[in-house]
């Protein structure tokens, strides 16, 4: 693959190396031409001065033949701004902008723009580290918001429909793993003996969510 890199800071410097390890073509774009020293001096893709989103610098990127494309620079507005002249000019499928602001995300997500909110991203990760196993979560949505995570089913739901499971945790069942394989549940579908059921939660519920699927169903 060609990928342009908007931005030479650490994630952008350290995204080049990692595609030029794969085997990838790779051009970097960066307005401070001492940036580029953080690619080191095995780095053998271009490095182009300039502002992402201008399209003489982009077409001296190579944006034209790219396969990919990447805003990694520190500022909201250069990411998304030259992630949309990627996609909407140049035809670049592939294209991803880091955003800092997480509801700035959510909107561009819905403009058709995959983005990696930062803050809400690192948050997760730190979430995944620090509490108990059953209440790490697999995925958040951009905003934060709405969190999927496996629950610690009490052996009592085995038999139970998904509704009642849903009804007592006030969580909504995403999918099943069953025998290694996903199954999307209906309301009635029974849960079975070592399925690991997925439900989506708001954030915030995620603990009250998993102590009440941790807990037998109040019938038993």
């Amino acid at each position: 693959m060609y990928v342009v890199i908007m931005g030479c800071g650490r994630v952008g410097a350290s995204l080049a190396a990692g595609l030029e390890r794969l085997g990838h073509e790779v051009a970097v774009i960066d307005r401070d031409v001492q940036a580029f020293r953080r690619l080191g001096t095995d780095f053998r893709g271009r490095q182009v001065v300039g502002f992402g989103f201008h399209r003489e610098v982009l077409i001296e990127a190579g944006i034209e033949k790219a396969d990919a494309f990447a805003a990694v620079s520190s500022g909201d507005n250069s990411n998304i701004l030259s992630a949309r002249v990627a996609r909407e000019t140049f035809g670049v499928e592939r294209v991803v902008a880091r955003i800092y602001d997480a509801k700035r995300a959510a909107v561009y997500e819905r403009l058709g723009i995959p983005t990696v909110a930062t803050v809400p991203w690192t948050t997760d990760r730190f979430m995944r580290m620090v509490l108990p196993d059953g209440v790490a979560t697999a995925w958040r949505e951009p905003a934060g918001t709405v969190a999927i995570l496996p629950l610690p089913l009490h052996e009592d739901w085995v038999g139970r429909p998904i509704r009642e499971l849903e009804e007592a945790t006030n969580s909504r069942v995403a999918f099943v793993v069953r025998f290694g394989s996903g199954v999307l549940p209906t309301r009635e579908t029974a849960v079975q003996a070592d399925d690991v059921v997925y439900v989506a939660a708001v954030s915030g519920t995620v603990s009250d969510v998993t102590a009440a699927a941790a807990a037998p169903p109040a019938d038993s």
